[in-house]
């Protein structure tokens, strides 16, 4: 089955329009709600037939929710590869239900449910339902609040897996409690180049908190984006996770901020210098790999926060950033692309929108 983009809300990229607070250094906020169903075996040890009846569960239950008006339910697991990869780069669904490695195939159930309020849900990942809510920025409360809603609306028509001691049971002992994850996507260009971030991931860590790359767990940090989260779920409420995590990032923010103070005042041709070669490159390079796109890219996103470069706004960087990877070039050439095909590729991809950027600005 062809996955058909038109039929999903906004494409599903409604949170890369660059509209949240500070969202020149905070690309996203997602909070993500783990809930299994009763009477169920976890995902990982559930048989088809078992992950077939939940789906049909969650399928009828869409009418009665009104988050989920106006969505539409994709089977993953009846998508082309490359498709599959498309919705994970578009961060909709986690690598593990697209099956996107060897080691992960794609299970027979796994579907992703697409609200027509910013909500979705993942069927039949490591647990039966990811709830979860993406926002552009930093709002970590709206992201909350929308998810909170989805949830609650859900629970009312599905039995959820509870236990009156410990909370909802989730197939992951560290998600039990609260199931909840809050985490925000993050760029912090300056305190990499000041040589400041191990101390501030450092930090963070001992707070509670966690660190991942781009694609969150089992990711490499790309284009100096961290993902930060939180680490534990039982024994806190939802407010704690959610104030704690706001008032940590609001740190973090601050620090990048100051970092970029530091390096204007003590190298500000060298960096200057800097920042303008990677966007001479992302304008005139002829093959770019990922990784290469992305740390120019990065240094490129750094340039427009210091007002060192106009007339670029910071959606083409966001677009940029989703739209120049593999399955995403492959849609857009309409067939698969070998590893030169797709350097070139994304090349000019790069190219065009930055030119179309420029003559705009």
């Amino acid at each position: 089955m062809t996955l058909d983009l038109s039929l999903l809300p906004d494409g599903g990229l409604g949170w890369l329009d660059a509209s949240g607070a500070h969202a020149d250094i905070v690309l996203s906020t997602r909070i993500r709600l783990a809930r299994n169903v009763q009477g169920y075996a976890f995902t990982g040890r559930s048989r088809d037939g078992e992950r077939l009846r939940i789906l049909s569960q969650v399928r009828s239950a869409m009418p009665q929710v009104d988050s989920l008006t106006g969505g539409v339910l994709v089977r993953v697991d009846e998508l082309a590869p490359v498709d599959r990869l498309l919705l994970h780069e578009r961060h909709l669904v986690s690598k593990e239900l697209a099956g996107v490695e060897a080691t992960l195939p794609v299970r027979i159930g796994a579907a992703l449910l697409l609200g027509g309020h910013d909500a979705s849900v993942m069927v039949n990942e490591e647990d039966h339902l990811r709830l979860q809510a993406l926002r552009s920025g930093f709002a970590v409360d709206a992201a909350y609040a929308a998810v909170e809603r989805l949830d609650r609306e859900l629970g009312t028509v599905l039995p959820y897996a509870w236990h009156d001691q410990f909370g909802f049971l989730t197939a992951c002992p560290t998600n039990t409690g609260t199931g909840m994850r809050a985490s925000v996507l993050i760029h912090l260009p300056g305190l990499v180049l000041t040589k400041e971030i191990q101390k501030v991931l450092t930090g963070l860590q001992q707070v509670g908190l966690t660190y991942r790359g781009l694609y969150g767990e089992g990711s490499e940090v790309l284009g100096n984006f961290f993902q930060i989260s939180n680490q534990t779920t039982l024994g806190k409420s939802e407010d704690d996770l959610i104030d704690h995590l706001e008032k940590m990032v609001r740190y973090v923010i601050e620090q990048e901020q100051e970092a970029r103070r530091v390096l204007v005042r003590q190298a500000g041709y060298i960096i200057e210098d800097k920042l303008w070669r990677a966007y001479g490159t992302l304008r005139y390079a002829r093959s770019l790999s990922f990784e290469e796109a992305m740390n120019y890219l990065s240094g490129v996103r750094l340039a427009v926060g210091l007002n060192l470069i106009g007339g670029l706004s910071v959606y083409t960087l966001n677009k940029l950033l989703i739209f120049s990877q593999t399955a995403h070039l492959a849609r857009a050439e309409g067939r698969s692309l070998g590893e030169g095909e797709a350097n070139q590729a994304r090349a000019r991809y790069v190219r065009q929108l930055l030119a179309e950027d420029s003559v705009r600005g």
